[in-house]
């Protein structure tokens, strides 16, 4: 089934989902061994009742790990895993995922095939009887806009609506945590934006403490209250949105919420020296090599004449801004900017170029 228009912005009506009681999840000192490799190491973590993260990072980080621990899918090597404080992963009173009081949207959304739509979602509702169940389920797929569909087979449906079927049938139970693993992965980005931003939405109603897998700054930033960045098996940072993209601790961060042109130098007299100025490096030994990075978009083409002497030899025209690349004295690789571009500029063109000196970020280089 193509995904009409019609469908993929016929979502239901906010505010009809119907709240949860979120719970405070944690994880203390958690370990995740398989066999010789170590998926998470050490990792502790507090999200507070109705708080939404967002688990960020590179394929393979321990992102879903984490996740399928806070289900119960999986038991800890080591350490602990709270719901309200209370210990639901301890060996001897270990709590099964279906008492846990957890929604999970899988990444594959794990549909049954062989069940309609309104089974699905009615799966996780074997404990109401069954006309309450029935009517459970339908508003769970009226809120999604999907409940012309209950009589449908997930075959039947477009990626975007069996995502949505799999939203439906975790928030229906209206669990008080709700894990979510790369939900937006497998859509265009022409229904990615709509999805998510009605995700971010029904989080708000339900209240549900929730907890998104991504490896996608811009789905991190745009949903969640906090970001949990993470490189192989560990926390490296966390905060919200803005203070990870304005303050990142450390090269691989800054590295990971944009495209950054970096120029090596020694420091001397706490700053160092590039093609493109003097910039700044606190907390850097004197006589140790540091890194500057640049972002595309603090870049100033101004009038040559004017700041650097460059050389625009590319343009690649995106909408808003320009995708251009610029030839600076004494640096051998493009300098990567966006920025709208004058037309009398043409490539070919010296220039002037601008680097707010505040805008640069400086990491020691034994960061990489």
């Amino acid at each position: 089934m193509a995904e009409t228009k019609s469908g993929w912005l016929g979502w239901g009506r906010r505010g009809t989902a119907g709240a949860a009681i979120p719970m405070a999840l944690g994880f203390e000192n958690v370990t995740q061994r398989f066999g010789a490799v170590t998926a998470l190491s050490h990792v502790s973590l507090s999200v507070k009742p109705g708080e939404i993260v967002a688990l960020l990072g590179q394929s393979g980080c321990g992102k879903t790990t984490l996740l399928r621990l806070a289900a119960g899918v999986e038991r800890p090597s080591a350490g602990r895993v709270l719901l309200e404080g209370r210990d639901v992963s301890n060996p001897d009173r270990f709590i099964e995922p279906e008492h846990r009081g957890v929604g999970f949207v899988f990444q594959d959304y794990a549909l049954f095939p062989h069940l309609s739509v309104r089974d699905n979602v009615r799966f996780g509702l074997r404990g109401q009887a069954p006309a309450a169940a029935d009517a459970t389920a339908l508003r769970a797929l009226g809120r999604v806009g999907l409940a012309e569909l209950a009589d449908s087979y997930p075959h039947m449906l477009s990626g975007g609506e069996q995502q949505r079927v799999a939203l439906a049938r975790a928030i229906a139970p209206r669990p008080g945590v709700l894990l979510m693993d790369e939900p937006f992965s497998n859509l265009d980005r022409r229904l990615r934006d709509v999805v998510r931003d009605e995700t971010a939405a029904l989080l708000e109603e339900t209240g549900a403490t929730s907890i998104i897998v991504t490896h996608d700054p811009e789905d991190a930033m745009r949903i969640a209250d906090r970001i949990v960045l993470m490189r192989a098996g560990r926390i490296v940072q966390v905060g919200t949105g803005e203070e990870l993209y304005r303050q990142p601790g450390s090269l691989f961060a800054a590295r990971f919420f944009c495209d950054l042109t970096e120029v090596e130098g020694r420091v001397s007299d706490g700053a160092v020296d590039t093609p493109f100025g003097r910039f700044a490096a606190p907390g850097i030994a004197e006589g140790m090599m540091a890194v500057a990075c640049i972002r595309p978009h603090r870049v100033r083409i101004v009038p040559k004449g004017y700041y650097l002497r460059g050389r625009l030899t590319g343009r690649r025209f995106l909408g808003e801004a320009d995708h251009l690349q610029v030839m600076v004295d004494g640096f051998d690789r493009a300098l990567s900017v966006r920025a709208p571009l004058s037309g009398e500029i043409a490539v070919g063109d010296e220039i002037g170029v601008e680097i707010p000196s505040d805008e640069v970020l400086v990491f020691p280089a034994a960061d990489q």
